[in-house]
């Protein structure tokens, strides 16, 4: 969930930094940005490798 908020907050201020002039502003939502960008591909490699892991997850290779 903290990525969604941490995505939509540095959209948010990336866009309020582009209206008023405010670069220093729009880097930061830049920067917030990535890091709900980053935080959701971590989330999505755990995901995969939990699976992986499963002993009682039937893969896809068996009938």
């Amino acid at each position: 969930m903290g990525e969604w908020t941490d995505k939509a907050k540095g959209r948010v201020k990336e866009t309020v930094g582009v209206a008023t002039g405010d670069r220093e502003l729009e880097a930061e939502g830049k920067k917030d940005t990535a890091k709900g960008q980053i935080k959701e591909k971590v989330e999505d490699a755990k995901r995969v490798i939990k699976d992986a892991l499963d002993p009682d997850k039937p893969r896809r290779d068996e009938p």
